[in-house]
Parts: structure tokens; sequence; C-alpha cells
């Protein structure tokens, strides 16, 4: 019997979307309130650094991704770069992250639909976007990149949109308010208003802000031409950084006093509000759902293949390794949807504010060590080539090679240091360590206990 093998369905258009549609999620637009209350206007300081950041892994993972564009990505190059205990660890972190990180955003959306239409609650609205999105999933991959390219490109829109309003309001063109220059964005205690070490402690939520640019490694074993999709894709990191993050950002500073931020609501709907713009608010509200939902989509189709891949090298149950007659992981995405599905039961009791930032910092832990792990891969896939004589068969490599992988491996150590010792936060790492190393641990005595049987055979 023949089995079923991975469709390569998604085009370029596709995977450009999909890398976009794990960044611009609710966290994006919500979490960035928690971090202008934080750090103040110096919070577009701490986003050039997780800009470059994440640039840095995104040259790593493409070299990677080029070379050998399988499902599973850093999972699979940890295993053979690293180890296969690590890889086990790095795997299931990462799936763990995004089956708690999914409901979030299932919650979000569910949130804002029930500020729209009160009478059904946030829970039915979460439980419906979950089935919504698991149906996405199910059906074949390019329908999936098909889904994901046309809520991404709203979210693009929308960013667009929101830039170019901003830019109006501070040069004095609409609102009423004169120019305003740089008269908010040096007002209310200055630019560092809380210090420098406040800058420095939201780069962990940041970086989940960043999280799921990966999801282009994850998404190479499907994609039509990796070859010539992923360099692409990973070019294009740096305007998208700019466009999407460091532009509408310093323009939200600029418009937006950095001490009416928080987490209650989208700081960028905020902003058009207090300048008597109430309907494209509510719009970029609906565009915080579709970004919910989008992120939800993109980070299941992550997790799942994530899940696959582990099945597929014995450090999942195989059952989670087949593939439907369309070439989809459905058992995969199944357990992953009803993980998410049992946590959004778990949120809906406290869907609190200070539980959503406690998610974000959890995620950003696991998140990091995924992009450590990516990094370190290609530092020994390239050392290891390096010594063969063989660095001449890459098709794209990591410039500035060691120095751009080993500044995405160090300041990423730096910022879950930072995270250990920061009260707010602390919890979050006592919960990610172990989301590390007990699989980790199981795998380890697992193989022990299977060399002792062999032995007795």
């Amino acid at each position: 019997m023949k089995e079923n093998s991975m469709t390569r369905g998604l085009k370029n258009r596709h995977l450009q979307m999909i890398s976009l549609g794990g960044v611009i999620g609710s966290g994006y637009f919500l979490g960035t309130g928690y971090v202008l209350e934080k750090a103040g206007p110096a919070a577009i300081l701490a986003y050039l650094l997780g800009g470059a950041i994440v640039l840095a892994v995104m040259l790593c993972l493409a070299e990677l991704a080029v070379a050998r564009p399988v499902v599973g990505s850093f999972v699979a190059y940890a295993k053979e770069y690293i180890s296969p205990t690590w890889a086990c660890g790095v795997g299931w972190a990462y799936w763990m992250t995004w089956v708690s990180y999914v409901p979030s955003e299932m919650i979000a959306a569910g949130i804002i639909m029930n500020h729209f239409i009160p009478a059904v609650s946030q829970l039915w609205w979460a439980v419906f976007f979950g089935l919504f999105v698991t149906i996405l999933n199910i059906f074949r991959v390019d329908k999936f990149g098909e889904s994901e390219f046309w809520l991404s490109t709203i979210k693009v829109l929308a960013l667009v949109a929101f830039s170019g309003v901003a830019l109006f309001i501070a040069l004095g063109l609409y609102g009423g308010e004169g120019f305003i220059g740089a008269k908010i964005l040096l007002g209310s205690g200055g630019f560092v208003p809380n210090g420098w070490w406040a800058t420095m402690l939201t780069m962990v939520i940041i970086l989940v802000n960043f999280q799921g640019t990966e999801i282009i490694g994850m998404a190479a074993g499907e994609c039509d031409k990796p070859e010539k999709s992923i360099p692409i894709a990973v070019r294009n990191v740096t305007w998208r950084i700019i466009a999407l993050y460091i532009i509408p950002i310093l323009l939200l500073i600029s418009i937006l006093p950095w001490d009416q931020a928080s987490l209650q609501e989208s700081v960028f709907a905020a902003a058009l509000a207090a300048y008597g713009l109430d309907t494209l608010a509510a719009a970029l509200a609906l565009v915080v759902l579709t970004a919910a939902v989008s992120c939800s989509n993109s980070g299941l189709y992550s997790c799942s293949r994530a899940l696959y891949t582990m099945a597929k090298m014995d450090m999942a149950p195989s059952s989670f390794g087949q593939l439907s007659a369309k070439g989809v992981p459905r058992n995969a995405v199944v357990v992953s949807i009803c993980t998410c599905w049992i946590v959004i039961l778990l949120y809906s009791f406290n869907p609190d504010s200070a539980l959503y930032t406690y998610l974000l910092a959890v995620s950003g832990f696991t998140g990091a060590i995924a992009w450590i792990s990516i990094c370190w891969s290609q530092y020994r896939s390239r050392r290891e080539l390096i010594r063969t004589g063989s660095e001449g068969t890459l098709k794209y490599r990591t410039p500035l090679f060691p120095y751009v992988t080993l500044f995405g491996i160090w300041v990423q150590v730096i910022c879950l240091v930072v995270l250990a010792f920061t009260p707010d936060l602390r919890e979050a790492f006592y919960v990610g360590l172990p989301m590390l190393v007990l699989p980790m641990l199981w795998y380890r005595l697992r193989e022990r206990h299977r060399a002792r049987l062999s032995a007795k055979v």
C-alpha cells in the first residue's frame, strides 16, 4: 500500500503571507499596549533590536530550509545537527507554545465579537473560530494557503491605512491639533520615562510579537520551488519589519501619549478614537479579529507540522505521523485543536489582562528556545560543511557568518536571563523551562530503557 505524502501546494505568495499570519496577531495589536505602558516611547528601540534578532534568525533558517526543505523545519534540523534529545525538547515546547497561544487568539476574537454582539458569549465565539481554523487546516494545504493569503492581506492593508492616517494627524493635516511633531513623543516624562532597564524588560514580549516568522521553515516541505520562494520570503523580512512594525509604532507613539496605552483595548484603535475617528477605530477593532483568526490559523498549521515531524522521528505517537488522502497530517491537526479547545475552556474562567500577559511571556520563553535552536543548528551545519570542504554546495548562505548567527543566539540568551530575573514575568520562566526539560528527560530515559532491552536480547 502506497503511503500518502505531503503535497507541495503552497505557492510563493502563500508563503509570504503565511509568515505574516503568524507575526501579526492580536498579540501585536494588544500586546503593544503592554510594551508602551512599561517602556514608554523607548519601546521603538526595543522593537528595532527585536527586528535585528528576527533578521538574524531568518537568515539562518533560510540557509537550512533551502538546503533541506523538509516538513518540521527546525525540529528536524535540531535532531540532525544538535541532538535527538534536544530536538524532542524543542519540538514539544514549540507545540505546547502554540496550543496555549492559539486559544488566547480565539478568546481575543471572542471578546471582540461579544463587544459587537453581546447576546452571544465570548466562549461560544471562541469555539466558533476554533472550528473555523480547524476546517481550514484539515482541508488541502493550498486551501489553507489561500485563506491565509487573504486574512493576512487585510491586516497589512489595515496597518498601511493606520500609518497614513497617523501621519496626517502628526503633520497637523487632520484632528485639529496642529503640527504635533515630537511633542507627544518626548512628552509625559521624556523618551525613556521608566529608564533603560524597563525597556530591556519588554524584549520578551516583543519577541513574542515577532514570533511566527519561523513558520516559513515549517511550510518549506509543502512549498512549490522552495529554493526560490524561501530566499525571497527572507529578504522580505527586512521591509516587513520596517513597514509593519517600526513605522506604525513610531507613528503611534507620536500621536498617542504612552501613559494612555494599556492591554484593555488595541492601542491603535485608541489612538484613532482619541482624534474623533470612532468609525475607523471600530474598523480597526474588527481587524484585530481578523488578526486573531489568522494567527490561530498559522499557529495551528505550524504546531501540527511540528507534531507530525516528531511522530516521524519517534518522539510522539506514530498515529500523529499519518497523512490523509489529501496529504494533510489530520491526526496531528485534530489532537492540536482538541488541546486548544481544552485550554479555551480553562481560559474562559479567567480571561483577564494579567493572564494574557503571562501567556505571552510563556510563549516568549519557548519561542526564543526554538529560535536559538535554529541559529545553533545553522552554526553546527555550516561548521561541518567548512570542515568537509562542502560549503560551496550551499544554494543560499547566511551572510557575515558566524557573527550574525552568534548575535541571534546570545542576545536571545540574554533576554531569557532577563525573564528569569523579572518579578512580573519570572513565573513564565518557571513554567516554560519544564516544557523544554521534561520531554528531554522522557526521551533520554526511554532511549536508555530501549538500550537495556536490546542488550538483554
